[in-house]
């Protein structure tokens, strides 16, 4: 997507001024979620989309029960010996055949790029600003109903192939969280096979829903709520590109 001579930089975030806001609020006061589809102008999710995937520095975030959370920038992946990979894959197999909380996934902390001034004025920088901004936050107080939510965080997630995220709740109250979400960004058309859904459960452990990582789409639920994003198996030819995180009343 490199500029032409004579070619307008293209817009960062815009929100797509025809979303049916009534209906959306209507969905989300049913379910406690909703899926927002064609959320940004396209201009802007093709601009997201390739910054995801051509000038993000990737660094691994990954826990194994009590082992972790992890975080690891680029640099520290660079630094990995030959037995660290093997032995965190192990650890998380382990975990994830019993009981345990794992996760793992490729990640840039954008909050942390920002607090630490990792490399200022970078484009996600910017996209951290926008989602704080009251375009995007005042969508979610639209669509959820919720007048308080002042602040959002956000990561920029990749799951590549063996990657996943275990069933939890994001029961964070003592943290603001009132709403999670995810913009997906991946612009190749995604094959249930291809796992990566984010998906819903009942107390029974029952699927109850569940939204395709849809380019351009933003996915939104209320918290606690139990959730997961679902393995990425190993045949799947591409990754999940998404930013997520969660708007908080404080």
């Amino acid at each position: 997507m490199a500029l032409r001579p004579g070619d307008e930089p293209a817009a960062l975030f815009e929100i797509n001024p025809g979303l049916d806001r009534a209906a959306l609020a209507d969905q989300f006061a049913r379910d406690g979620r909703a899926q927002v589809r064609d959320v940004l102008t396209e201009q802007t999710a093709l601009e997201i989309a390739h910054i995801l995937s051509t000038q993000t520095p990737w660094g691994l975030s990954w826990q194994a029960g009590s082992n972790g959370p992890h975080h690891l920038r680029a640099g520290d992946m660079a630094r990995l010996g030959p037995n660290d990979g093997p032995a965190m894959a192990q650890a998380i197999g382990k975990a994830i055949q019993g009981d345990d909380y794992a996760f793992a996934y490729t990640s840039y902390p954008m909050v942390d790029s920002v607090l630490e001034q990792w490399d200022p004025g970078n484009p996600l920088d910017l996209l951290l600003g926008h989602l704080n901004d009251e375009p995007f936050l005042g969508l979610l107080r639209d669509v959820s109903g919720m007048a308080d939510l002042v602040k959002a965080d956000g990561q920029a997630t990749l799951y590549r192939p063996g990657q996943f995220l275990s069933q939890h709740s994001d029961s964070h109250k003592e943290e603001g969280w009132r709403i999670a979400y995810v913009l997906n960004f991946t612009t190749t058309e995604w094959r249930p096979d291809w796992g990566g859904y984010l998906t819903f459960f009942d107390e029974d452990g029952d699927i109850v829903g569940g939204y395709k990582p849809r380019f351009n789409s933003l996915n939104l639920f209320a918290v606690p709520r139990w959730h997961a994003v679902s393995y990425v198996p190993q045949f799947a030819p591409t990754a999940r590109y998404a930013i997520t995180g969660w708007a908080r009343d404080r």
